[in-house]
């Protein structure tokens, strides 16, 4: 494995753990099951792009590429963990924010994301030492995700399977601390397939009132936490203490404070079997505590992190922090990854940057290092370089930027 770099001039492989890509509809056309081909075509002829960024020419980033190749080297990532990011064939809207299919809608929807499994296995393989795509299942019928988990391990795609987070208002799949579902844990963790779920998933239906997107953007932020919860607390990481969890872009500035509060619940509910007028049986009292359940199954991929993220980077360990930029979203750090990392990492030592932003996300989701040298000699930013401060924002900086200067004066 490639050693962290150590003079002023050697140069950091760079790996995001969080990215997205996905096809177009023509490609997608073409790895549909051909049993729902004619009604694609009159999906797709009724079809209203919900992204502007997915109508005019950056949606090519998803899939192109020459564009999507020379915009991610210029920035000096040469690695990129890939979450779904187009509309897959009878998706009702983006693909990260639909909720799980109803039970009239399953049958189509599995084979849209069928579809973008198996494009995704072409594609990564263009260029299978930078790219590790995430695969997609659902939960309505445990059978077909078993088999979709399969698929996912059979076919390479390292990023391994993300979960669908099942919102609040969705009574027809289970919540994920279900016993239903400990065939797929026991799965993923006999294969070694990462669990992945990620933020901004799993909100409510809040209808069509003005008040909606307000709504959106203040509780996502919780609703992405739950399936962490769920799991912890339904007793998934104590049952299967191998399984790999990682959660995507969703912050970690928040696990310390909730950890503490679990902690302090479990300990209480072990030493006297209640919370107040609740009483708990045995099968209900968790031996460990909620912070020894993280650091024996959890890992965070933080895209565009906060000051706030980088401040508990050592109490949740170093060992489990990913960095993600977030590509091609505009609120990522391209094309400005190089003055982020400046911004919130220059006084973290070449070693535990090499570990940050390449080993942890290489082990986790089996990128080869070695192979990507090459690759990050030519184009990764110098130990020099990111050991220098930011002193002010470029022309143009995003929001990733501008966070982290607010965060830098507060």
């Amino acid at each position: 494995m490639a050693t962290a770099p150590s003079k002023a001039t050697d140069r950091y492989t760079i790996i995001t753990a969080d990215s997205h890509g996905g096809g177009s509809h023509a490609a997608y056309r073409e790895h549909l099951d051909p049993a729902f081909l004619d009604d694609f075509d009159a999906w797709r002829g009724k079809y209203k792009n919900p992204f502007k960024d997915l109508g005019d020419n950056r949606r090519l980033r998803n899939w192109d590429n020459e564009m999507r190749n020379s915009q991610q080297l210029a920035d000096g990532v040469v690695g990129e963990v890939i979450y779904p990011n187009t509309v897959p064939p009878f998706f009702p809207s983006f693909v990260l924010f639909a909720a799980p299919p109803r039970p009239e809608d399953y049958a189509h929807r599995l084979a849209g994301i069928r579809a973008h499994n198996r494009w995704l296995v072409e594609w990564c393989n263009e260029f299978p030492a930078q790219r590790a795509g995430v695969g997609q299942v659902f939960f309505n019928d445990i059978d077909d995700a078993l088999e979709d988990l399969r698929f996912i391990k059979d076919n390479g795609l390292r990023g391994g399977v993300l979960i669908p987070n099942v919102p609040p208002d969705c009574t027809w799949v289970k919540p994920l601390f279900d016993r239903y579902y400990d065939p797929f844990w026991v799965a993923a963790e006999e294969m070694g397939v990462p669990v992945n779920a990620h933020g901004g998933t799993g909100v409510p239906d809040y209808g069509k009132e003005p008040v909606a997107q307000l709504l959106y953007i203040t509780e996502a932020h919780f609703h992405s936490q739950r399936p962490f919860m769920h799991m912890l607390m339904g007793g998934v990481f104590e049952r299967h203490p191998n399984m790999k969890f990682v959660m995507a872009e969703m912050g970690c500035a928040w696990l310390p404070p909730l950890l503490r509060r679990l902690d302090a619940t479990l300990a209480s509910i072990r030493d006297t079997g209640e919370t107040g007028e609740i009483k708990y049986t045995k099968e209900h009292i968790l031996p460990q505590s909620a912070t020894d359940y993280f650091k024996q199954n959890c890992h965070v991929a933080v895209s565009q992190p906060s000051w706030a993220d980088a401040a508990v980077l050592d109490e949740l360990g170093i060992e489990r922090f990913m960095w993600g930029s977030d590509y091609p979203h505009d609120e990522g750090t391209h094309p400005f990854t190089r003055e982020h990392l400046r911004q919130l990492f220059h006084e973290r030592t070449p070693a535990e940057l090499h570990q940050i932003l390449a080993t942890n996300a290489a082990e986790m989701y089996e990128f080869s290092l070695d192979s990507l040298a090459p690759i990050a000699a030519r184009y990764g930013p110098t130990v020099d370089e990111l050991a220098t401060p930011l002193d002010g924002l470029p022309d143009g900086a995003n929001s990733a930027l501008k966070k982290g200067l607010a965060g830098a004066v507060v």
